[in-house]
């Protein structure tokens, strides 16, 4: 189990830090680091870049924004902290902040450090060491849900919880903030796919189902599996877009990512999570689930399964152009107007199917 431990390499040249300002500032936030840190890179991602630092035995996370961070209040790694510190108490999951620093003298950029959550994060496929069969990955599949609902169960009412979103309007603001962000992120020849954002905006609920805390970001690769009990998560990751929101926009974001063995070929090739597996639940069951687990009204998800595809294309664009204008020179986004060209056709065949998440 111990080689299925997610584990950092070593850094790219464009995304190295100072080392020596980087291990003074350490020492002087965090007590009993002693001897010279070793700092790799986690590779998974593509949006703030993530750091192993290791003293000895000791082992932290630092979370920084990428070269050329773009969009209003993306990659605000102060927000992050802070929202991951008021959830800790109510949702174990979150790993404790050690350190915050919005001083640019440090690194350039602000950024926090966090403990090391030490466990096993699914990529593309399931590891053949885990052993789980067909049940096992329903379990697994299940747990999965089963930490976004708790989550989403999150009593709001603590100032501290309240104080990371704006609450009501938030399915308003999406769709209005999104479509900014998506002209803002275009780059030449690329579809203005200005017919997904007239339906978004027509289909749009009035109102939210509900309000709670929501991730925006949940998936199996910010998910942290314990290497003994692969069915048990002991951690959720990434929390830069966590809010106060509608819980059922937090599920459609979720299930853009979620790949099924039988779609298209365009779609399968952006698999990069295991829900093809046999034993995962379908996008459909996954919904059904969280209706009958909540108590939510979940038979009509065309507006959520559609404006979820169209946030992750409007990220990819975001990245993409990034690429393009050398803020980056990462080879793995090269391709990313691919990406971004198959989510928004298949916003396109969801809607002219009157959506359908089967």
């Amino acid at each position: 189990m111990s080689a299925m431990i997610d584990e950092a390499r070593a850094l790219r040249a464009e995304d190295s830090i100072d080392v020596v300002r980087l291990d003074a500032y350490l020492k002087a936030a965090i007590p009993g680091l002693t001897g010279a840190p070793d700092i790799r890179q986690f590779q998974g991602g593509a949006s703030n870049l993530t750091y192993l630092i290791s003293y000895g035995e000791r082992a932290l996370v630092l979370r920084r924004p990428p070269p050329g961070a773009t969009g209003a209040g993306a990659h605000d790694m102060m927000r992050e902290a802070a929202v991951m510190a008021a959830l800790r108490p109510s949702y174990p999951y979150v790993p404790a902040i050690l350190a915050r620093c919005d001083d640019p003298a440090v690194l350039g950029t602000p950024f926090y450090v966090m403990e090391r959550l030490v466990g096993v994060i699914l990529r593309r496929d399931l590891p053949a060491g885990l052993g789980l069969d067909a049940a096992g990955v329903r379990t697994l599949c299940t747990s999965f849900l089963d930490r976004l609902i708790e989550l989403h169960g999150v009593d709001t009412r603590q100032p501290d919880i309240a104080a990371i979103g704006k609450g009501e309007g938030y399915v308003a603001r999406q769709v209005t903030g999104w479509t900014a962000r998506w002209d803002r992120a275009a780059t030449n020849g690329v579809d203005p796919y200005a017919d997904v954002i007239a339906w978004l905006r027509m289909r749009q609920p009035e109102r939210e189902s509900r309000l709670c805390v929501i991730h925006n970001d949940y998936r199996f690769d910010n998910v942290v599996l314990d290497p003994a009990d692969p069915l048990h998560i002991t951690g959720v990751l990434d929390w830069e877009m966590a809010t106060i929101g509608d819980p059922l926009m937090d599920l459609g974001g979720s299930l853009a990512y979620w790949v099924e063995a039988g779609d298209d070929e365009a779609f399968r090739a952006l698999r990069r999570q295991p829900t093809h597996a046999e034993g995962m639940l379908t996008r459909r069951e996954a919904i059904d689930y969280y209706g009958a687990r909540t108590g939510l009204d979940v038979a009509d998800f065309a507006f959520y399964e559609v404006f979820g595809l169209f946030r992750l294309m409007v990220i990819a664009q975001q990245i993409f152009r990034r690429y393009v204008l050398g803020q980056t020179t990462n080879e793995q986004f090269a391709d990313f107007d691919t990406i971004v060209r198959c989510l928004g056709d298949r916003c396109r065949r969801l809607i002219d199917a009157g959506g359908s998440a089967s």
